[in-house]
């Protein structure tokens, strides 16, 4: 099923590029983005909204299509009054990032009298195709990772899982992700004692076992950086290993960023972290939007390709002389 969705949207990305290459008509898309604030983090990881909007600025560029940008700011009202906004502009079809179902529903009845199709970006819009992050196998794929490492650095050793994470936040998608984490460690490690915890708590609780190993999956990449502090602190650094959620620019960067995943420091207690991509959505939902105004068949849901990314990994994701 995997392979059969990965070729779907290779297809997809490959129609985009004959649509380059070929002469054809030129789109007007709309994109009204959660929030272009460059202060506020979004679905819970390090990334910033000002972030995924230079994506899809970067992204347009070599495509057939005129975007229109517009900023929700978080906020319904402004939500619905883009949506309209959008509609006296003549958008061909319009792309939606906006939290709230209320407001997501009346962009669909907007749309739609209009006869404006859509496309929804984390948070469905009735009617649209969704391109969204998939919390619980991003979650997944850190407690695998953690668990192999402790097979294979620590067998025979007292183990202790950690989730770590700010959980008056982003509460669904967090408990998506913590429970992906939770499935990804028992996989291995059937009999694993697991506690969730907030940042607050991991220096007691670490201070408090220490005759255990620790398995640390924090829900974000901030949150990472952090708990390393806070293992350092308190002594047992040697003892644990993290991997974070996200791969936004605070832990991974250019040649000369220094950042803790990085190809030159590969004994960092943070092992790697599950990429989320929010700084390439332009490169992934515009082939979509471009699919849908040629009348190709778009699957109702599409989802983030999350990857564990390490030292050994980073520049082949994130090459140092070109982050985009």
């Amino acid at each position: 099923m995997k392979r059969v969705a990965a070729l779907a949207i290779c297809g997809l990305v490959a129609g985009a590029a004959v649509a380059l290459a070929a002469p054809g008509p030129r789109y007007r898309i709309g994109f009204a983005n959660l929030t272009d604030d460059p202060g506020t983090k979004i679905e819970a990881t390090g990334f910033t909204g000002d972030l995924v909007r230079e994506s899809f600025v970067l992204a347009v560029r070599e495509l057939p299509v005129d975007l229109v940008l517009y900023d929700n700011h978080g906020d319904p009202h402004r939500a619905i009054a883009n949506a309209e906004t959008a509609v006296r502009d003549h958008v061909d079809l319009f792309i939606e990032y906006n939290d709230d179902p209320s407001a997501n529903a009346s962009v669909a009845a907007i749309m739609t009298k209009a006869g404006i199709p859509v496309l929804a970006i984390n948070y469905p819009v009735p009617g649209a195709p969704l391109y969204t992050a998939d919390d619980g196998e991003a979650g997944r794929i850190a407690g695998e990772a953690l668990a192999e490492s402790a097979v294979r650095d620590w067998d025979g050793h007292p183990l202790l899982g950690l989730i770590v994470g700010d959980w008056q936040r982003g509460a669904a998608r967090l408990d998506a992700r913590a429970a992906g984490v939770r499935a990804g460690l028992t996989r291995r490690l059937k009999t694993l004692r697991i506690v969730k915890i907030a940042p607050a708590d991991l220096g007691r609780v670490a201070s408090g076992n220490p005759g255990a190993k620790l398995l640390v999956a924090t829900m974000s990449d901030p949150l990472a950086l952090a708990a390393k502090q806070t293992l350092e602190a308190a002594g047992r650094a040697g003892d644990a290993v993290i991997v974070g959620q996200g791969l936004d620019p605070s832990i991974h960067g250019g040649q000369s960023d220094r950042r803790e995943i990085d190809p030159n420091n590969r004994g960092s207690i943070v092992f790697g972290s599950v990429a989320f991509y929010l700084d390439r959505y332009g490169y992934e939902v515009l082939p979509l939007a471009l699919a849908v105004l040629r009348g190709e068949r778009v699957p109702a849901r599409t989802a983030t390709r999350h990857v564990l990314v390490t030292a050994s990994t980073v520049w082949r994701e994130y090459p140092p002389t070109d982050l985009q």
